[in-house]
């Protein structure tokens, strides 16, 4: 069979899911698993998918939705134990799920773009008897990328800015208002008015096309590129981060964050 066949691999899938259910009985640790035992480890799991999505990791991809599909049936597995649901209901709940969530494909309706069927996704939710647009939403999820959820769900329904530039007087207003509290006033009210300004901050980000979490991201990791590279010139030295003084490793941060954008412009050239 051709490696990209689209068949579906029944029996691989079948072999699967009896090798996690003898896991269960037979293996000390695999037994000892809960849903909450295994709560940390599916969210550490999902975020290396993402990673290997962003270093277009394609083997790495396929190993870690591996692994994601191991805590699936793990899970189910544990609640069919319990005799709270099985297996064979989860995937009767997402495939109903998504046939009701998609009139277009499996009924009548029409639509003419991606747009019209996140808005009829929506709406179809509304209908199944959320009370808000805002329910739903994890409260897991990292802030930055729960504060752009709760944003989008509340201008789909029209409350939002019209203009950019007002989105932009907001952020300006919520600066002026955390200098002024962080002068005299209760860590409470800084900790409120500093959340103020990054929802706004986050508000803006959104309306220039920016998604917030993964422009964090990507600063995060330029940082620390240039903080290793930082370390490695210290050990060259002889030396570490601490027993250096500010001003070496602020110029040797500067010398790394030039060969960087030296890198980027012949990068952007080629």
């Amino acid at each position: 069979m051709p490696r990209h066949s689209s068949r579906i691999p029944v029996r691989k899938f079948e072999e699967f899911v009896g090798i996690v259910r003898r896991l269960r009985k037979e293996c000390p640790w695999d037994r000892e698993q809960t849903h909450a035992t295994l709560r940390d480890m599916l969210i550490e799991e999902a975020y290396e998918v993402v990673e290997t999505i962003d270093e277009h990791d394609a083997a790495g991809l396929r190993n870690e939705l591996g692994d994601i599909l191991l805590h699936i049936v793990m899970h189910a597995t544990i609640a069919e134990e319990r005799g709270t649901f099985t297996l064979r209901e989860v995937f009767e709940g997402i495939t109903s799920k998504l046939i009701r969530r998609h009139p277009h494909v499996f009924g009548t309706r029409i639509v003419r773009n991606a747009s019209d069927v996140r808005k009829n996704w929506h709406e179809l939710k509304m209908a199944e008897g959320r009370a808000s647009v805002l329910e739903g939403i994890p409260k897991g999820l990292p802030a930055l990328q729960r504060a752009l959820n709760v944003q989008e769900r509340a201008s789909r329904v029209g409350f939002d800015w019209k203009e950019r530039d007002d989105v932009w007087k907001k952020v300006v207003e919520e600066l002026a208002e955390l200098r002024e509290v962080l002068q005299r006033r209760s860590f409470e009210r800084k900790e409120e008015e500093l959340g103020d300004f990054l929802f706004a901050i986050v508000n803006y980000s959104r309306f220039v096309g920016i998604n917030p979490e993964r422009a964090l991201r990507r600063a995060t990791t330029k940082f620390m590129e240039r903080f290793h590279d930082v370390e490695s010139a210290l050990r060259r030295r002889g030396k570490a981060p601490g027993n250096s003084t500010l001003e070496e490793m602020d110029a040797l941060w500067n010398r790394a964050k030039r060969r960087t954008m030296k890198k980027r412009r012949r990068i952007r050239g080629s």
